[in-house]
Parts: C-alpha cells; sequence; structure tokens
C-alpha cells in the first residue's frame, strides 16, 4: 500500500508499505478515503517530538470503511463508514475512567507517534470499540476529517476551558485550522463578542466570513490597545490561544479580564512566561489541555441537523501520490490561504 513516512528530520516521503493487519482482539483495520495533515505533524518534521522514530507512518486524522475487526471490537461491521478518533481510548485504564484518554495508558496520541498512522491506504486502529466513531451518510466524507481533531479541540480546549457563555466577551489568539475551529464552535454558543487575532490578513478576513465580529492584525503596534479598546479597556472574559509560542501567551496575559479565563490549545516548544506578579489578584483561571476527542459525536450531531457548518475548513485535498505537495502547501498556509489540507485515496 502507499503511505506517507517520515524517513528523516524535515522529510516525508510516499513509500510503498505492507498492509496492516489485526494483532489484537480489539483492533480495526481501516481502508482510508481521506486523512489529513495536522499542524502536529510538522512539529514532527522539525524534530520537536523525539518519540517519533524515521519510518513512522504519519498522521492521526482521518475517515475511511471497516476493512477487518478483531473479535472484541463491539458496535462496528466491516463495511461501515467511520472517523477516526485523534486519540486511542481503551477505556478501561485510570486516565479513561476519569474521561481523560488523551492520556490512557495503553492509548492516547498513538497513531502517527507511537505506531502507524491515518496517511497511508490502510491504517491498524488499537482499541477500535472507543477509538472510531460511525461517520453518517449524510455528513460530506472529506470534510468530516476535521471531526478526527481539528474541531474537538477547537471545542473541547478552546470553549470549553475558556468557560464561553452567551455573555462573554471573546478573543481567539490565532486564525490557523484549529483557531477557526475554535471560532466555528465558539459562534454555537453565541456570545457577545468575538474577536480573531492573526499576522495573516487573508485568515482574518476568512475570521470575519466564518463569524468574527472583530478582527486584529497582531503585527499592529498598538495590538494590545486596540484589541482592549473593543471591550471598554475592561479585558476579555475568555481568551483563547491557538498559536503555540512566548508572544501570543504573553498576549493573552494581557488581555485577559478580572474573572476571565485564558485557554491554551498551542503546541509549545519552549519556555514562556507567567507573570504572577500582574496576575496573581485578578482571580482568573488558566487551562490547558490535549483533545480528548470525546465530543466528536456530539459535534457530528450538530454537522448532521444544520447547526454546525464544516464546509470550508478543507481548502485543499491531493492524491496520496501527491502527499509531498500536500505538505508543501500546509507548510505555506499563508501564502496558499490553506486551513486544512486532505489527502485522498
Amino acid at each position: 500500500m502507499k503511505a506517507v513516512v517520515y524517513t528523516e528530520k524535515g522529510t516525508v516521503e510516499v513509500l510503498d508499505c505492507p498492509k496492516p493487519m489485526v494483532k489484537e482482539h480489539t483492533d480495526a483495520v481501516v481502508r482510508m478515503l481521506h486523512a489529513s495533515i495536522c499542524g502536529t505533524d510538522l512539529h514532527i518534521l522539525k524534530g520537536d517530538v523525539p518519540t517519533v522514530k524515521p519510518g513512522l507512518i504519519m498522521g492521526h486524522e482521518g475517515v475511511g470503511v471497516i476493512e477487518a475487526l478483531g473479535s472484541a471490537v463491539q458496535g462496528f461491521q466491516v463495511g461501515d463508514r467511520v472517523i477516526i478518533a485523534c486519540m486511542t481510548s481503551c477505556g478501561s485504564c485510570r486516565f479513561c475512567q476519569r474521561s481523560i484518554p488523551s492520556h490512557c495508558q495503553s492509548g492516547g496520541w498513538t497513531l502517527g507517534h507511537r505506531v502507524d498512522g491515518t496517511q497511508a491506504e490502510f491504517v491498524r486502529v488499537p482499541h477500535a470499540t472507543l477509538s472510531l466513531h460511525h461517520l453518517d451518510s449524510s455528513v460530506d466524507t472529506r470534510a468530516a476529517v476535521t471531526l478526527s481533531d481539528a474541531l474537538p479541540t477547537g471545542f473541547e480546549c478552546g470553549v470549553r476551558n475558556a468557560g464561553i457563555g452567551p455573555t462573554s466577551s471573546v478573543v481567539i489568539i490565532g486564525a490557523g485550522p484549529v483557531g477557526i475551529a475554535a471560532l466555528l464552535t465558539t459562534c454555537l454558543k453565541r456570545p457577545a463578542l468575538i474577536v480573531v487575532v492573526d499576522l495573516d490578513d487573508a485568515r482574518l478576513e476568512t475570521a470575519r466570513t466564518m463569524g468574527a465580529h472583530h478582527t486584529v492584525n497582531s503585527a499592529a503596534p498598538d495590538v494590545i490597545q486596540q484589541l482592549l479598546n473593543l471591550t471598554g479597556n475592561n479585558g476579555f472574559d475568555s481568551v483563547v490561544e491557538a498559536v503555540g509560542i512566548p508572544a501570543t501567551f504573553e498576549m493573552c496575559q494581557e488581555l485577559v479580564a478580572v474573572g476571565g479565563q485564558i485557554a491554551n490549545m498551542g503546541v509549545h516548544g519552549v519556555k514562556v512566561d507567567l507573570h504572577m506578579e500582574r496576575l496573581w489578584d485578578r482571580n482568573i483561571c488558566i487551562h490547558m489541555s490535549m483533545c480528548n476527542a470525546t465530543s466528536t459525536p456530539y459535534l457530528q450531531n450538530l454537522v448532521k441537523n444544520g447547526e454546525l457548518d464544516i464546509g470550508s475548513l478543507v481548502t485543499h485535498h491531493f492524491p496520496v501520490d501527491q502527499a509531498i505537495a500536500a505538505y508543501d502547501t500546509f507548510k505555506l498556509a499563508s501564502k496558499h490561504r490553506a486551513l486544512k489540507v486532505a489527502i485522498d485515496f
């Protein structure tokens, strides 16, 4: 089968690899229809994830059709169309029992990290009963790749963790795929004010079309004051960080209101400063977490009922033999006006 393989730091190649088989009674083998590229995949290429070794098939997002099932898998049949959760859940360890499958002791982030991932014609999914979700026939198959990771991350790590409600003032820092996913799911809560911040004017334009009330380019020398002015200098009740660099986490601390909440979604590879000398008496909460992908059924139901439009999130798609071009497009997302980039099989 064809697969996108991490061969060395900075490099992926499309190679012929053995087709996976069921190894454990809890496994499923899925014939992939569409996979997608995540920012975490770029972190792997940069060498930021040393646990990933050369020779691994990339990817932890996708949709497909069940090809084979282990005898212990429940609720699925060969031929079912499924969404593959970005987190693998055994359901029985102490973290799964606490509804934190991202830290599952025999799963968590395993696909495209510790075992071969989804950017291949076939993938073996461990603990399939709780790591697959039925894909409704009414949901566009390619768009559904966003229900693997981007949308659950935006909702769970952004909207929920930031305590967004109908009266909230909200600022989302970063308008990449996960930032836009946070925007779409923020709109479900109908807050009083939604502002999106980014360096890329094209992405800010996209944010406005998807529900942002205001956008601000973070390159502006007075960006903090521009943002505070939108709140009457009170700050924002809910601040969502969707970039993962020190400058944006600093910005969060400058923008949060008294009694507000900061939700960190970005993947931070270097130290950031926490200004306790300014924040200790402001009654704020800072929450950070990995996506558990437990909200996928809920989000898919919103899509099915027409309450959540995900049709614009996948902006580019390539056949698997052009996967290198797919990665190049995602790396230069601003140039190509790309959000999610899909790989088709």
